[in-house]
């Protein structure tokens, strides 16, 4: 079980300097959506570069044209990338065929799926490499929590590897790791810690003595 690190409203200099403060402790480094909008794929780059021993995740949430801008981070450098569960399967085959080219994995995001058993079914049949529980920020502010919908993956995954993202900090991740999911992402639980260098710590040793 991997901890992954979600970098999503610092700059890329703050960025990178959070990131250096909780190397220890981390396995993936996720360029957020805002991140990627803000620097591109500059910040795939660069992280790349400063964190060679790290894996590094793009998230993209592409919704379009699957093959060209997977490819643009898989050139980048980015291990992971990351597409809408939401979009048209054609999207979400072509971008896995992408990662397939750079021997790299495609993330699908079920944000906003409403048929999750459906969707990962049609999501295992093209060979989705991982499929991603994401409750966003907004439903968290309307009361959805993501260990619902991490049951309901758990138990219709057969293939895909599973993540799971949405609020998670030290005191709500045993709950998460009691559904062995692959990666745990965590992003404002560490970034917003009054001490995320002791929070990332924390995560990290509940998934070391729970995880798989």
């Amino acid at each position: 079980m991997k901890l992954q690190l979600a970098l999503d409203e610092k700059t890329l200099v703050d960025s990178l300097l959070l990131a250096e403060r909780v190397r220890e402790s981390i396995d993936i480094i996720e360029i957020g959506t805002p991140l990627v909008m803000r620097e591109g794929m500059r910040a795939v780059r660069e992280f790349k570069r400063y964190f060679p021993e790290k894996e590094i995740l793009a998230d993209l949430k592409i919704m379009d044209g699957g093959f060209f801008e997977a490819e643009l981070a898989f050139e980048a450098g980015a291990d992971y990338a990351t597409v809408l569960g939401v979009t048209d399967i054609l999207t979400a085959r072509a971008s896995i065929e992408a990662a397939e080219k750079y021997g790299k994995q495609m993330v699908v995001d079920m944000i906003c799926v409403q048929d999750l058993p459906t969707k990962i079914r049609e999501m295992e049949e093209i060979k989705a490499h991982y499929v991603a529980v994401h409750t966003g920020a907004d439903q968290q502010a309307a009361g959805r929590q993501p260990i619902d919908d991490l049951k309901v993956m758990r138990e219709h995954v057969t293939t895909a590897k599973i993540s799971v993202a949405g609020g998670i900090n030290s005191s709500t991740v045993d709950r998460y790791i009691a559904y062995q999911p692959d990666v745990i992402i965590v992003g404002t639980g560490i970034t917003r810690a009054k001490d995320p260098v002791a929070e990332a710590k924390a995560i990290k040793a509940a998934i070391v003595k729970g995880g798989k």
